[in-house]
């Protein structure tokens, strides 16, 4: 546990400045570590995974080998803006693993929350393995840990990252923000010049929108989570509220209820809104949004998104209810 402790000399990231040092100094550290050796990345377009990638590229260029799987669980946009930031910008050598129908149809009729992230894991490694199969002379493995992650459960993080995959393929960790808080991590990415969306990007799930599709997960319902939450992100922006509010999405419970669409009765989803502000996570109040701006996206939301016609605002802080959904 040694190597997995912060120095105590360590100065807090808090200015482009230090930041700017850092990076020269990881980039120094990586060459050092690395050499002429290729490394594979997992890489989600989380702002952990991006900075360790946007590192990487700056120290050993092309010899990074990035894998971005699509489980169909990403927001709008988000492969989309993976290979237009990592192939087209930063000319990474990008591996882009279309995996959505086998992510899908394993989760066909799973309703148990702790089974779906289960399988939504343990699927993402077996593609990450396939694809780290088919690639010769790779012997690093890049991870994203960040500081927290040591502090609460060991440097292994998550599926994101992938911390299973099988000991013969005996690769040496590359952890280069393995020592930063969040804060710290996102300073950085901002001076390697990552977009904002990307680096400032809220808190994501592992299992994405699988957590906030509630129950088993349907293509359409899926959708319509996707849809709804690209609205409320799309208007968050437009009125000033991206990057005020800590968190907020949208969540589509298994269950429908009648309404009336185009003169029409209809027996369609609700979306149910939930914003909310916290410092640790552990604690969190619910964010004030003006009710004219709830009934435009109320609005928006039962025009544009199909299948839905109800809107709700979730008002429940926590506790009693947690952030996410599942």
């Amino acid at each position: 546990m040694e190597n997995n402790k912060r120095p105590e000399s360590m100065e807090r990231i808090t200015t482009p400045e230090l930041a700017q040092a850092f990076i020269d100094e990881q980039v120094a550290a990586l060459k050092a570590q690395v050499g002429d050796g290729k490394v594979l990345l997992a890489l989600s377009g989380g702002v952990d995974s991006s900075v360790t990638a946007a590192l990487l590229i700056k120290a050993i260029g092309e010899n990074l080998v990035a894998v971005h799987v699509n489980h169909g669980l990403l927001r709008k946009g988000e492969p989309e803006q993976v290979i237009d930031v990592f192939r087209n910008q930063l000319k990474a050598t990008l591996i882009y693993v279309d995996a959505v129908d086998r992510f899908l149809d394993k989760l066909a009729g799973v309703a148990d929350p702790e089974q779906k992230r289960k399988i939504i894991g343990a699927e993402f490694i077996k593609v990450f393995e396939e694809e780290a199969r088919k690639l010769d002379g790779i012997h690093f493995l890049a991870q994203g840990t960040i500081y927290p992650d040591i502090l609460e459960s060991g440097p292994v993080k998550s599926h994101h990252n992938v911390g299973g995959l099988p000991a013969e393929m005996n690769m040496e960790l590359v952890e280069p923000v393995k020592f930063l808080y969040k804060d710290e991590v996102r300073m950085v990415g901002k001076q390697l010049g990552l977009p904002d969306s990307m680096v400032f990007r809220q808190p994501f799930p592992g299992p994405g929108l699988g957590v906030r599709c509630v129950g088993a997960i349907t293509r359409d319902r899926l959708e319509a989570v996707r849809e709804s939450d690209a609205i409320l992100r799309e208007e968050f922006a437009k009125n000033g509220l991206e990057g005020k509010v800590w968190q907020y999405f949208t969540v589509v419970p298994d269950f429908k209820s009648t309404g009336i669409t185009d003169g029409q009765r209809t027996f369609d989803w609700p979306v149910i809104i939930r914003a909310v502000n916290t410092r640790d996570a552990v604690t969190a109040t619910v964010e004030n949004v003006p009710f004219e701006l709830l009934e435009h996206i109320t609005d928006r939301i039962t025009h544009e998104v199909k299948g839905v016609n109800r809107v709700l605002y979730d008002l429940t802080p926590k506790p009693s209810a947690t952030i996410e959904y599942e």
